[in-house]
């Protein structure tokens, strides 16, 4: 090798991670090169020590690096409304700087001879110069009034999202999946409150309502069905009619493995030997133990292999293959070796060898994968497999009585929520086949347009198939899906499954989920109808698309006239829509879009069957912008992602198909049912607390600012400050910061097992009840009422007021007294506003105005030469002295939060919101909501994580609990033996328990 020579043609560096185009030129002959010969940078060698190479791309021109991008910045909803807010501000401010402007320009006059305005007077206080006064003025009040725009807002908002992503969700027990150990993840923690408001949900089907563990669990062989079971539809189908359904019985031979759960005696054990179809059973299980991709890996034993592959399903039929007697156990690039149960000889077995001659691989277009296969014997035979529309459309004349009866029983295993394949073969001449051998390696040797011409070349010897057969693969519902959706169902958002399914399996899968019951109404636009398959055999490309967009457009004024009848009614049924991709592809066109969307958004349940991924993230993006509605998309595949990053929120489900779906999106959760969490808990609470973070900066900036804005009509507009520079840079940061905080985190109007008993509370967040300009104003009503009581309450009482000198309280103890009453007041209102006060409120709240006055003891204490001047020297001091400073703190905010008051109590009586129905339902029992929170949870977690919970509730000042479900290393056995809690002791538990003179009391 090391004097070997070649040269590598390829194509430039790209992004394209599942695409390769090049040739090796070495030894006068060229090799083509697919992504099959490339190892991608971060790749690990399986089944062999080392490898030969030659690196193509380096650096940041390797397809890993050209893909390592950021996923798309995503906003929320509310914070594209707060910047209309602000936007807001900066024209309240600009009016009331226009204002002070205008008056100082007016005001300015030598009449008011006190105020020396002579000819030398500086630019802003000359009356000669009006505009200049104008200007200067305008200035100096744009500065003064600064404190309206909260700058500090945002860095509060993103702390209070951080630690809801990375300690609340991230450890919360309920989305902890013990099986696969996988907590829940916030990738982001932009979009916390967007989880809040979510109206559509677009779900993927495979693997994420389904769980994605495949397998083989029923067939049809020659016109026959064999397998026993019954599927979790089929049961809930019969539920449906009221059939009782009665459990089969399982033959005493039946094999059960992970991927294979088939029993009939017809076939096992080499039964299939004494069928009258031995032959096609034969070709089938030999169809299955070839054509494939998969890589065995391990000890070559029945019992020890394992497979890999790309997908589920693939493994799945291979596995069928082996408990068939069809043990495919070794793989090289050129060979497959199969050991088969003797065709002859019951019992016996004989190894076969197959030379892989060609492989048409599987991708979203063509829907099928061949192999063209060399017997021992010299035969050659091309095995394909796929769905159902491409391998009939490539079956030969003939055999239509076959045809016909296969095609009803995939209609019934779609019934029956199965995943069904199509087996078919064709044996080749040795000229067709090296003719067309040719055509194939010029097609791969190609650097233009490879994928488009092995595509055609494929297209020449996919024909004239024979029909084998089908499999049925079964995809199991994940735990909690039904009920999870009926919750979301009744919290007002409306979920679409987009699936590359057939029909009849989407539409039973639907059904078992809680989307589509009898009680609806169902609209189905399907492209399988009979105008449609005539206009399709005749073979006019132009005259089936237009004939196909014709009829959806029928389909679709059709339905629109008669859905009024339906949601016109309250106590009408609900309206559900089905759609095969197809028909989708027609009706995303612009001239059908706006009907489209207008039944859609009319359906409480739409499932889109057969569609691309393309289609997906068409369909988010047509009810995201075309229906400003919040959507989320839900997937775990890497045909996810698309829809993934369309829509508002992205879901990863960390599944079976890769970590795609899950590092492109903003949140990932292990199960399904976990939607019902993070929505109406986290999502819910994550929305609610920042509207109260949003709204209390608001009012507070305001009423602080407004203050400044009264007084400035007492100094002639001059722009004379009210309060001391450091009362101004401080009051934001340091009085009022910290307890707005823990509002945002800790703030609970509920608890979380209510939030999922009542789901309708979810409503609220999707109606945006407490973000709307009805509510802004209602906050600046009262900033604007309590400012007046800062400024003109103790104003006014001042000028009759004196301190224990007998003088009159100047400038700075007035300004200082307002603004102690300012810092009690917003706080005291900020406790008002929660719905839970817990000791971090108290202690936030408390020790806020602690400070204050902790800093304006010392602030008014020390004076030195480099201060500028002395206003503020020993003001404190002189106001405390007084009666009146007393008096003023008590009845300040008493009067200004009277009005609050009164409003929040008729508000609460008389126009209550949702949650506070709830509050009072269960006002009575709200110290057990603790213990029935456990109870119920309790009841939905395995023992691992019933125990690790119970680790959470021990004493935080001695359990020192430390994760989402792991032990943490504090003395977790030695306490819970205190709360009669077992849990398995610990080295270091030793020496603490040996130090007790007490154990603990049995119940």
């Amino acid at each position: 090798m090391s004097k070997a020579i070649g040269e590598v043609q390829c194509e430039q560096p790209n992004n394209s991670l599942y695409t390769f185009t090049g040739n090796l030129a070495i030894d006068n002959q060229t090799l083509p090169l697919s992504p099959n010969q490339i190892l991608l940078r971060g790749c690990s060698l399986k089944n062999t020590d080392f490898i030969v190479g030659s690196v193509i791309f380096t650096g940041h021109e390797t397809k890993v690096m050209m893909n390592s991008m950021n996923v798309p910045s995503k906003r929320s909803t509310l914070e594209r409304k707060l910047d209309r807010l602000i936007l807001a501000l900066f024209s309240t401010l600009f009016c009331m700087c226009l204002l002070g402007a205008m008056g100082s320009g007016i005001f300015i006059d030598r009449k008011y001879f006190y105020l020396g305005l002579g000819k030398n007077v500086e630019d802003q206080f000359n009356p000669d110069r009006r505009f200049m006064v104008f200007i200067l003025t305008m200035l100096t009040l744009l500065t003064l009034y600064s404190t309206l725009i909260p700058i500090s807002l945002y860095v509060s908002i993103e702390t209070i999202k951080f630690i809801q992503s990375s300690q609340f969700i991230n450890k919360d027990l309920n989305m902890y999946h013990a099986e696969t150990n996988t907590p829940a993840s916030a990738r982001t923690s932009n979009l916390n409150e967007e989880l809040g408001q979510v109206e559509y949900i677009f779900s993927d089907k495979t693997g994420t309502l389904t769980r994605n563990l495949m397998e083989f669990f029923k067939c049809s062989i020659g016109g026959e069905i064999f397998g026993t079971g019954m599927t979790e539809i089929e049961r809930g189908v019969a539920a449906r009619k009221g059939i009782k359904v009665q459990e089969a019985q399982t033959s005493t031979g039946a094999v059960r493995e992970k991927g294979f759960n088939f029993d009939d005696v017809r076939l096992m054990r080499g039964a299939w030997r004494n069928e009258p179809n031995h032959d096609a059973c034969k070709e089938f299980f030999r169809c299955l133990a070839i054509c494939h991709t998969v890589l065995p890996e391990g000890d070559t034993s029945p019992e020890k292999i394992k497979y890999q592959a790309a997908s589920p399903d693939e493994a799945a039929l291979v596995l069928a293959a082996k408990n068939f007697g069809f043990f495919f156990y070794r793989r090289t690039p050129t060979m497959i070796y199969v050991r088969e149960s003797h065709v002859e000889r019951m019992g016996k077995t004989q190894d076969a060898s197959y030379e892989i001659l060609n492989v048409l691989e599987f991708n979203s277009t063509r829907k099928r994968q061949s192999v063209v296969c060399r017997y021992p014997d010299g035969r050659l035979v091309l095995y394909c497999k796929g769905a159902d529309t491409v391998i009939y459309e490539r079956l030969g004349r003939g055999n239509d009585d076959l045809n016909k009866v296969t095609r009803d029983h995939l209609e019934q295993f779609g019934s029956a929520g199965l995943r069904t394949l199509c087996l078919a073969y064709r044996d080749l001449a040795s000229d067709l086949y090296e003719s067309w051998n040719e055509k194939f390696i010029k097609a791969k040797s190609s650097l233009r347009d490879r994928e488009k011409r092995l595509d055609e070349v494929a297209e020449l010897i996919e024909k004239e198939l024979i029909l084998i057969g089908a499999t049925a693969i079964e995809d199991k519902l994940q735990e909690g899906v039904p009920s999870c959706i009926q919750t979301l169902s009744k919290a007002g958002i409306k979920i679409w499954v987009l699936t590359g399914d057939k029909m009849e399996t989407a539409i039973n899968i639907a059904y078992a989920c809680n989307l589509l019951n009898n009680e609806m109404k169902q609209f189905i636009i399907s492209s399988e109808t009979d105008a449609i398959r005539e206009v399709e055999e005749r073979g006019d490309q132009v005259e089936i698309a237009l004939f196909i967009k014709e009829e959806v457009k029928k389909q679709l004024t059709q339905c629109l006239d008669e859905a009024p009848q339906y949601f016109c009614s309250p106590s009408g049924p609900k309206l559900g829509l089905v759609i095969d991709g197809k028909c989708l592809m027609y009706a995303l066109d612009p001239s059908l879009r706006i009907m489209l969307l207008t039944l859609s958004l009319n359906c409480a349940s739409v499932v889109c069957c057969r569609v691309s991924p393309l289609q997906k993230a068409q369909v988010t993006s047509l009810v995201k912008k075309g229906a400003h509605k919040i959507t989320l998309g839900i997937g775990d595949g890497a045909n996810d992602v698309s829809m993934i990053q369309a829509a508002h929120i992205g879901i990863g489900i960390s599944g079976l198909e890769g970590m795609q779906a899950v590092m492109a999106s903003d949140f990932a959760i292990a199960q399904f049912r976990f939607l019902e969490d993070l929505l109406l808990v986290h999502g819910r609470w994550a929305y609610i607390r920042l509207c109260k973070v949003v709204m209390y900066f608001f009012y507070k900036n305001l009423a602080f600012t407004l203050t400044q804005f009264w007084f400035t009509f007492n100094t002639g507009f001059s722009g004379q400050r009210f309060y001391d520079d450091w009362f101004q840079s401080l009051y934001n940061v340091i009085f009022t910061a910290l307890p707005v905080v823990f509002v945002g985190l800790f703030d609970k109007d509920i608890s979380p097992s209510l939030s999922k008993k009542y789901p309708e509370l979810y409503k609220e967040g999707v109606k945006n009840m407490f973000f709307k300009w009805r509510v802004v104003a209602v906050w600046a009503f009262f900033a604007v009422y309590h400012s007046l009581v800062f400024f003109y309450f103790i104003s006014a009482s001042s000028t009759t007021s004196l301190d224990r000198s007998g003088k009159m309280f100047g400038l700075w103890d007035v300004s200082t007294m307002a603004f102690t009453c300012v810092v009690v007041t917003t706080n005291l209102r900020l406790l008002m506003m929660c719905n839970s006060i817990t000791k971090w409120h108290c202690i936030s709240v408390g020790g806020s105005i602690l400070v204050w006055f902790l800093f304006i003891s010392l602030y008014s204490a020390i004076m030195t030469p480099l201060d500028r001047n002395d206003n503020m020297y020993w003001v404190i001091y002189i106001l405390m002295g007084t009666s009146y400073f007393y008096v003023t703190l008590l009845l300040v905010p008493v009067a200004a939060l009277l009005v609050d008051f009164l409003y929040l109590s008729v508000q609460r009586w008389f126009f209550p919101y949702d949650y506070q129905v709830v509050q009072e339902i269960h006002k009575d029992d709200i110290h057990s909501t603790g213990s029935s929170d456990l109870l119920e949870l309790k009841q939905h977690l395995t023992p691992d994580e019933a125990r690790s919970y119970e680790i959470s509730q021990l004493p935080k000042e001695v359990s020192r609990h430390t994760g989402f479900a792991f032990d943490s290393p504090g003395y977790e056995s030695f306490f819970a033996s205190q709360f009669s809690k077992y849990v398995p002791p610990k080295a270091w538990d030793v020496a603490r328990r040996a130090s007790m003179r007490s154990k603990a009391t049995p119940n």
